[in-house]
């Protein structure tokens, strides 16, 4: 009934009417339904579309799907990707279709937007404190027996907040936790020491209303992170739990959670949980990366584990945002009409990749073009003195930041290589 049920949450999506909400759609499609106008497979270039509009590569995506299936396979990983970089129905559907064990979520907004689209295993990577938010939890765990939830907690007093709304709302189902232990000195969340860790574990036992069934964390957070810090960290985390395991803490459950795993440092955690000594009860090794799924050309690139261990994979950069030149004001300055609103700008500039010419059609590379600056809508693009470049135009960007891209379109169009729109992704920022 909970695949059903989240079958049909997303196919109503294509029941939604394209309107003037959605940026970078054809004018001339306003009234059609989504899934109408994916059947016209429309021409991303010549359909109609104005720009700028974001556009995610259909072979990038499936790419990307399948390389992490079989790398969560191969090391014997769970695998529930953030959902936060996309916050997109559809990909989550088509991630737990590649295996996925749940799908990560930041803040119980994203949990109720999840629960509307049927997720039954969700792995929240935050401590809840928000009364209404856990009033609200409560109330769906009880509802559904079969949902699976997961949350953290990083201080004795966040699990008083967490057993008094729990209490007030009359909550029969206990909340499953585990311990986030933190990065270390400097670092965001999470608890410092492992005798805090146990106060907090003590905290939590000491409730009726929560259940400790694990450890985690996110070893992005480690101060000057490099191979050798965040694989001493991630020994750390599986000595917790295998401290917690001695100490019976575990003894009720019918598995431990053990979860860390950003998209920068997915290969040292497999490789430390592979060295994961038996526990008394089986262990779900928790992965939780998530801006694998389009990638991206910029910071991801550089950093993906799969730099270091080729031979296990690789990802494809998915987005790319065609803007077009509205003014070449003088030699050697051009200026595109995406900006802030459009493309993702926190980590790197976007990326000028090809030249679609507005006279005859014909793509080329970018060479010779590199944006500088963005203002709210516009692009400020340094021009080569021997690059053409003309006044419409459209210029393609690779973007950097996957997180900071998706949440500025409500309605991302799926192309094909050749240009052929086959779908069209609806997100919830």
């Amino acid at each position: 009934m909970a695949t059903d049920h989240r079958d049909q949450a997303v196919a109503a999506l294509a029941r939604e009417r394209v309107d003037h909400r959605f940026k970078g759609l054809p004018p001339n499609a306003e009234g059609l339904t989504v899934g109408e106008l994916a059947a016209e497979r429309r021409s991303l270039f010549t359909g109609g579309f104005t720009t700028p509009v974001l556009a995610l590569s259909a072979e990038a995506l499936e790419h990307n799907l399948v390389a992490m299936e079989r790398y969560s396979a191969a090391h014997g990983l769970a695998f529930a990707p953030h959902g936060k970089t996309s916050l997109a129905p559809q990909l989550f559907e088509r991630q737990l279709a590649h295996g996925a064990w749940g799908i990560t979520a930041a803040v119980p907004t994203q949990v109720r937007i999840y629960r509307a689209f049927g997720i039954q295993r969700i792995f929240l990577a935050n401590e809840v404190v928000d009364a209404a938010a856990l009033h609200w939890l409560a109330a769906e765990l009880d509802a559904d027996p079969d949902f699976r939830f997961i949350a953290y907690v990083d201080s004795v007093r966040g699990v008083e907040l967490m057993d008094a709304a729990l209490r007030e709302a009359g909550a029969r189902r206990q909340v499953d936790v585990v311990v986030e232990l933190g990065g270390g000195e400097g670092a965001r969340t999470g608890v410092r020491t492992e005798a805090e860790c146990a106060a907090v574990a003590d905290a939590v036992a000491a409730t009726g209303t929560l259940r400790l069934v694990g450890v985690a964390g996110y070893e992005g957070e480690v101060p000057k992170p490099d191979g050798e810090r965040v694989r001493a960290w991630l020994r750390r985390l599986t000595a917790l739990a295998a401290d917690f395991d001695a100490a019976g803490r575990f003894e009720d459950l019918d598995e431990v959670v053990v979860s860390a795993g950003g998209s920068a440092w997915f290969d040292a955690v497999a490789d430390v949980f592979a060295e994961l000594p038996t526990l008394s009860r089986p262990v779900l090794k928790l992965l939780r990366s998530g801006a694998y799924v389009s990638h991206d050309d910029g910071h991801y690139r550089h950093i993906t584990p799969f730099n270091r261990v080729p031979e296990e994979g690789e990802l494809h950069p998915a987005f790319r945002l065609w803007a077009q030149v509205v003014s070449r004001p003088e030699p050697g300055q051009a200026f595109l009409n995406a900006g802030k609103r459009d493309a993702a700008y926190d980590l790197d500039m976007p990326e000028p990749q090809l030249i679609r010419s507005a006279r005859d059609a014909t793509t080329r590379p970018a060479t010779g073009l590199t944006v500088t600056a963005l203002s709210d809508q516009h692009a400020w693009v340094s021009v080569a003195a021997d690059t053409d470049l003309e006044v419409g135009d459209w210029v393609a960007l690779g973007l950097s930041h996957p997180c900071t891209s998706f949440d500025k379109w409500q309605l991302i169009p799926v192309a094909e290589s050749d240009g052929t729109v086959t779908d069209y992704i609806r997100t919830f920022f």
